[in-house]
């Protein structure tokens, strides 16, 4: 999850996104193959900007992780696996961490300029992430967080800010940089409230992300199946297209495995989303409108009713649709208020069912 919230390399062999079959167009049936994509070298670029400080010492000072993989979906997504120095500590599935590097580290070529005064450039930029997980393991096993000796971020790199006013993206065009064996700061602390909690193993745990806010739902899922959830477990992702899928044939493998499982990814910008003229024209596949119209149960084979359910929403504020006191509501409402009208609750004090938990990413 990004919250676009702030060495000397080795060379990084090529890694490629694993291939897998469209169930994004779950509602159609269609099949449609996700092409993999090279990341060479040169797509990984260092800045131009030189500077005449020797930043050894400062790297030395402020940076206590490893990058001991990077997995790029295409290229501006990827996974990073991190492993702090002193090991992993302890912390619940769906919890977040900073990353953080120096302003004096290169920026990726190609991305928003930006102008760091001589004062700050020995300061180190931070931002919290969602932590994710591999999924499975190199034999094809649930590998839930516990089972691993790093933790894995799933990260969308920001080229650039959305309007002119707004300063340059200051983490992302520097961490889209690093290369395996690159270090890294790594917070000391692994926070946050947007937790499983208890949940009775028959209960339905249904979550609903957009783009990399997948990531904490990938911890969840496993942690669940670990466990030996008997209920189902639901895990829906909305992106714009096919290839910002980038565990998908994982989630796959998982549904073979696990019989109460089931990932439900849905498209926006794909010809099927726009094309009516296509055979598996499915029209934009938004979370909100598969959930009202009832196919989000039916593909999820599952009344998701909030007398056994438990939602969990990450992501896209629109999508979640928080409507802070006193603010006017949205011409398009978000999860939130649809699923109040189903009968959920938002909730921060009891953990039975019908209640909703949430994290926004900005």
């Amino acid at each position: 999850m990004n919250r676009e919230s702030m060495g000397d390399a080795t060379p990084l062999r090529p890694v490629y996104c694993e291939c897998g079959i469209n169930t994004a167009a779950f509602l159609s049936g269609t099949q449609i193959c996700v092409p993999r994509i090279a990341c060479s070298e040169e797509d990984v670029p260092v800045s131009e900007n030189k500077l005449q400080t020797d930043f050894v010492d400062l790297r030395h000072k402020h940076y206590n992780a490893t990058v001991i993989q990077r997995i790029d979906c295409h290229e501006n997504l990827a996974r990073f696996c991190i492993r702090p120095d002193h090991g992993v500590p302890a912390f619940e599935p769906g919890q977040y961490v900073t990353l953080g590097l120096g302003l004096w580290e290169p920026r990726l070529a190609g991305t928003q300029p930006e102008v760091v005064p001589e004062s700050k450039r020995t300061r180190v930029a931070k931002r919290a992430y969602s932590i994710s997980c591999p999924l499975l393991d190199s034999d094809g096993r649930l590998a839930p967080i516990d089972s691993i000796d790093y933790l894995e971020f799933y990260i969308t790199l920001v080229r650039a800010a959305d309007s002119p006013e707004k300063a340059p993206p200051v983490l992302t065009p520097r961490l889209f940089c690093l290369r395996e064996g690159d270090r890294i700061a790594v917070g000391k602390k692994i926070v946050g409230a947007y937790t499983l909690g208890n949940i009775d193993p028959d209960a339905t745990v249904l979550m609903l992300g957009t783009g990399t806010g997948e990531a904490p739902h990938n911890a969840m899922t496993t942690s669940l199946l670990a466990r030996g959830h008997r209920g189902r477990i639901v895990n829906a992702c909305c992106v714009r297209y096919l290839g910002d899928l980038a565990y998908h044939p994982r989630h796959l493998s998982l549904m073979d495995q696990y019989s109460n499982y089931r990932y439900l990814p849905c498209t926006t910008r794909e010809p099927a989303n726009l094309d009516a003229s296509l055979p598996g024209y499915v029209g934009k596949q938004y979370l909100q409108d598969l959930f009202t119209s009832g196919k989000l149960a039916e593909a999820a084979d599952d009344p998701l009713s909030a007398d056994n359910t438990h939602v969990f929403l990450c992501g896209n504020p629109s999508m979640i649709g928080y409507i802070p006191p006193g603010g006017q509501p949205p011409a398009s409402p978000g999860m939130l208020p649809l699923l109040e009208a189903a009968g959920f609750r938002q909730s921060h004090d009891d953990e039975g069912p019908g209640r909703i938990q949430f994290e926004k990413y900005w």
